[in-house]
């Protein structure tokens, strides 16, 4: 196989992972959303990177005391930083819908995570000057144009089956969906900042596929303290919350729960397990393009997962019709990705 097309076939199957993990976790029945989503969070953030690392390294811990603290430390930063983006993205569809929120807060992460780490590198310049810079330039501006065909024809959708944001605030909206945008893309300067970590695991002889791997325990980690903090935060302070009476359920309540959670939780992390199988065959002055990929991916295949779960079914034609033309720019735009990529 062509690496070039494997790498984006990759990308796209850990953006169909990330499209879909909600659909278990909207099974959970009972539980408030705060100890569902850290039920999630134990098997995405902490147990699965862990599993994993410890399974591919050959000394876990060795491992992590040979890396430069300043490594260790920015990438569990920029990890803190994706998790405060995370934590906002919930408030973004309470004042603007899910749609418009979603739209705005992936088009503002699309941006922001591709073009900011190699402007802050020096190698933003690129762009326009090599035939390979200038289609991945059109393939990152037509993702962009994809996804506001997406964002409009769901915001539609919602318009036509009466679904409304919790508070509609346009303001404080669309000042979270861009903050939750920008705070999002963290992610993406982890990963970079987090380089010398699949260096070293190279260099210890594991698969360029799984090297990325083992950073994940620091990224992941520093992100899923913040949701972490916020989820019991609430738990301990919203009275109409409590930890306790969700886990006061019948034992296989509790146990479909957990399950559900656990099934979704695994899904969010293999977005990111997929995610470096296809960084790992991307040339390293376009890996920028790897998040574009995946975000780009991820509304896409969040369309076709709406549409397979039939919540577009009453839906008018028209609006389908935008949307199905969404999706093939998004596509589009991973040719011209692919066209940068082999040029």
């Amino acid at each position: 196989m062509n690496p070039i097309i494997g790498a984006i076939g990759w990308h796209m199957v850990g953006a169909l992972s990330a499209a879909a993990f909600y659909a278990p976790i909207g099974k959970v029945k009972r539980w408030s959303w705060e100890t569902t989503w850290a039920v999630a969070g134990l098997f995405s953030w902490v147990l699965w990177p862990i599993a994993v690392s410890l399974l591919y390294l050959p000394d876990f811990r060795d491992f992590y005391q040979s890396i430069d603290a300043s490594v260790l430390w920015k990438s569990a930063f920029f990890g803190c930083i994706w998790g405060i983006g995370n934590v906002s993205y919930g408030l973004t569809m309470r004042y603007m819908g899910l749609a418009l929120g979603i739209g705005i807060a992936i088009g503002t992460t699309l941006v922001a995570g591709t073009l900011l780490p190699p402007f802050a590198k020096g190698d933003f310049f690129f762009l326009f000057q090599s035939k390979s810079g200038l289609y991945s330039l059109a393939g990152i501006i037509v993702a962009l144009l994809g996804v506001a065909v997406v964002t409009y024809a769901g915001y539609q959708k919602e318009k036509q089956l009466g679904i409304s944001a919790e508070q509609f605030d346009i303001k404080k909206g669309l000042a979270l969906a861009v903050l939750c945008g920008l705070f999002s893309s963290g992610m993406s300067f982890a990963i970079e900042a987090a380089k010398p970590m699949e260096t070293a695991a190279l260099a210890l002889g594991v698969h360029p596929l799984y090297a990325a791997l083992p950073s994940y325990v620091v990224i992941m980690g520093g992100g899923g303290l913040v949701n972490f903090a916020y989820c019991f935060y609430r738990l301990a302070t919203r009275p109409e919350l409590s930890l306790q009476k969700d886990l006061a359920q019948p034992a296989e309540s509790n146990a479909k729960n957990a399950t559900m959670a656990a099934i979704g939780g695994t899904m969010w992390y293999l977005q990111f397990f997929f995610y470096a199988w296809g960084a790992a065959s991307i040339p390293q002055n376009l890996s920028f393009l790897n998040w574009m990929l995946h975000m780009s991916g991820y509304v896409l295949f969040g369309g076709l997962v709406g549409l397979a779960l039939g919540e577009w079914a009453n839906v008018h034609r028209r609006t389908v019709a935008i949307l199905w033309l969404g999706m093939a720019v998004i596509i589009l735009a991973s040719n011209l990705v692919g066209m940068g990529l082999a040029a």
